[in-house]
């Protein structure tokens, strides 16, 4: 599997597993704290081939995304669960920890954040109502509903956001919401 656009990871170690699954250049971030010379190599990535962030799913993870995403707005975005992502010894969180399989199927299904206005089909309503926010099983759920729309995971302040951004459908959210409902009973 050859990718086009050039992907965006923290480390050496990430290039290293990215290289492994697939055929593709990447850029890396070398931490959450992204020099200026970094950010426009990404910019200039964005211009000739397109940029895919791919980071660790957790905090570091989550603000090299967001600070690409400040200045790259048209960047996609792919995700891996936080579970397949930790190394087998149990120490250690990262995209190198991940099979070569779970790193192919997270870049198989990326995302592109939506730029033009578009009416909000997802409302904060929809989402007390499924029990993501405001309810004690509200985490875990939003970990399942991350992972079945390979979205990543987020806050609760964050996932009304991610999923306007990201275009989810209010019907895709119907369906998600109602796999986790199905998976609750059984």
């Amino acid at each position: 599997m050859k990718i086009q656009e050039v992907i965006v990871v923290e480390g050496k170690d990430d290039t290293v597993a990215i290289k492994r699954a697939v055929g593709a250049d990447t850029i890396e971030t070398n931490g959450s704290a992204i020099s200026g010379e970094t950010l426009r190599r990404i910019m200039h990535a964005q211009e000739k081939r397109g940029v895919i962030v791919f980071t660790d799913p957790d905090y570091p993870g989550r603000r090299i995304r967001a600070i690409i995403e400040e200045h790259v707005p048209h960047a996609k975005h792919a995700f891996l669960a936080k579970e397949k992502t930790i190394a087998k010894n149990g120490k250690g969180l990262g995209i190198e920890h991940a099979s070569d399989e779970d790193i192919r199927q997270a870049l198989e299904v990326v995302y592109t954040p939506l730029t033009a206005e578009r009416p909000v089909e997802i409302t904060l309503e929809d989402l007390i109502d499924a029990r993501l926010i405001a309810h004690p099983s509200a985490k875990a759920r939003r970990t399942e509903l991350g992972e079945a729309l390979n979205i990543g995971y987020t806050n609760g302040k964050q996932l009304h956001k991610r999923l306007h951004v990201f275009g989810i459908t209010k019907q895709q959210f119907i369906d998600a919401v109602q796999a986790l409902t199905q998976e609750d009973r059984t």
